[in-house]
């Protein structure tokens, strides 16, 4: 009897390990393939026009179809078998790829031709990206969860490092065509190595077992928001990543490129350095993650979190203080390209175990959707912070809004990680009111 069991277990680990390598070849094809892509065809569109609203175009056809296209695919995620929705994305990427390569080859690559394929890739890139996110708790064991999550931070920051540098190369080495049937070839890659994952694993009811029920889209998509209210708990966590992402994208994303470039001078190729160890600090706080939770309550861990992240927004407005102090460049470029790792550091300390613990707490039939409302607002308020950070930097001084940001993200988050006893051990949240 014990024979057969130690046999089951070996099964199964080798099932998970089987699970977990595919889950992260296929990732890694598709992040890279996607990223690269977008970068080269930014390029090319700048190339072919000139214009740098048709640049950016490319780019916010890459952002608002994924906020709106989000709580859908929740939806969708939850009621479908995650499998198929999963591989079928990854291949309709592929196919489209291929048939814009021979479109490409008819009628030239037209500027319209461009602006759709972004539109669709991104519409399948999100579905396949909610499923994949709803569908880990079914591919590897609670034990291999974090570790899953680790590796798909790692990977998505390797990318962000990597898909622009190679997209670069991309650009100037082959031609643009060549390269899309290429990418069309590594989805399909991609698609046949998430078809060969095990997605019912540790799945305690897969969804061909549940109910089938009709979809409607908007009551789906309330059922989701009343998940998330009603389980005060859960709305915490929500109300600390969303307003991470605001609050990054207010005291960083355009006062820190404004205060480089514009106020001390470091040029582009300095920013692309400081820029470049935001993504390595992720990929040291994905390697840390594991360990500093199983030694330091999460609840404990997010409060000491939250202090060091206001700090660190509030001292990067410091340079512009001393500016007239006259230090070297050499300093500027040392002291942000510490802050932000700093700042990678934290930022995957706190969203690993939150997908983590959203993964083990939210049941199967309404992960995706939960998952998919908390993505849309975070991506949704990003865009707001910017525009009231660019306003601001018109009327008050740079290092201002790194104060400002820094005060209330403490403020704003003091209140909900004091409160708050999360263990991830026992993977449950206790909340006083």
């Amino acid at each position: 009897m014990t024979t057969l069991k130690v046999s089951v277990n070996e099964g199964k680990n080798r099932t998970e390990i089987k699970n977990l390598f595919l889950f992260s070849t296929g990732k890694t094809v598709s992040i890279f393939g996607t990223a690269i892509y977008q970068f080269a065809l930014g390029l090319y569109v700048l190339k072919l026009t000139g214009s740098a609203i048709s640049f950016a175009a490319t780019l916010i056809l890459g952002i608002i179809p994924m906020i709106m296209i989000n709580p859908f695919a929740g939806v969708i995620a939850d009621k479908f078998n995650k499998k198929r929705l999963i591989v079928s994305m990854d291949l309709l990427n592929g196919v489209l790829l291929v048939v814009v390569y021979l479109l490409s080859n008819i009628v030239g690559f037209k500027l319209w031709l461009i602006y759709v394929t972004t539109i669709l890739m991104t519409v399948f890139s999100t579905f396949f990206g909610v499923a994949l996110e709803s569908a880990k708790p079914n591919i590897v064991s609670k034990n291999m969860l974090m570790n899953i999550n680790s590796i798909s931070k790692i990977i998505d920051s390797v990318s962000s490092i990597m898909g622009p540098m190679l997209g670069g190369i991309v650009f100037a080495i082959f031609d643009i065509r060549t390269f899309i049937l290429i990418n069309g070839i590594s989805f399909i890659i991609s698609g046949i190595s998430m078809m060969l994952i095990n997605f019912k694993q540790f799945q305690q009811q897969s969804n061909e077992e549940m109910p089938k029920e009709k979809i409607h889209f908007l009551r789906d998509i309330k059922e989701g928001f009343h998940y998330v209210m009603e389980r005060k708990n859960i709305m915490n966590l929500f109300v600390l990543l969303i307003s991470l992402n605001f609050f990054i994208g207010f005291t960083l994303t355009v006062p820190l490129p404004y205060i480089v470039n514009t106020v001390l001078k470091l040029g582009s190729k300095n920013f692309g350095i400081i820029q470049g160890f935001f993504p390595i600090g992720m990929i040291v706080g994905a390697l840390m993650v594991k360990i500093l939770t199983k030694r330091i309550p999460y609840s404990t861990l997010l409060r000491y979190l939250s202090v060091s992240l206001s700090t660190l927004m509030i001292i990067t407005g410091l340079p512009v203080i001393l500016e007239k102090c006259q230090l070297f460049p050499l300093f500027y470029v040392i002291f942000y390209s510490i802050v932000m790792f700093l700042i990678g550091v934290i930022v995957a300390l706190i969203d690993i175990p939150f997908s983590y613990i959203m993964q083990n707490e939210i049941p199967d039939e309404y992960r995706g959707r939960v998952l998919s409302i908390g993505i849309s607002i975070g991506k949704a308020m990003l865009p707001l912070a910017l525009v009231i950070s660019g306003v601001l930097l018109n009327y008050i001084p740079s290092y201002m809004i790194q104060i400002l940001g820094g005060l209330l993200f403490l403020l704003f988050n003091m209140r909900s990680t004091t409160r708050s006893e999360i263990n991830l051990n026992k993977v449950s949240i206790d909340t006083e009111f």
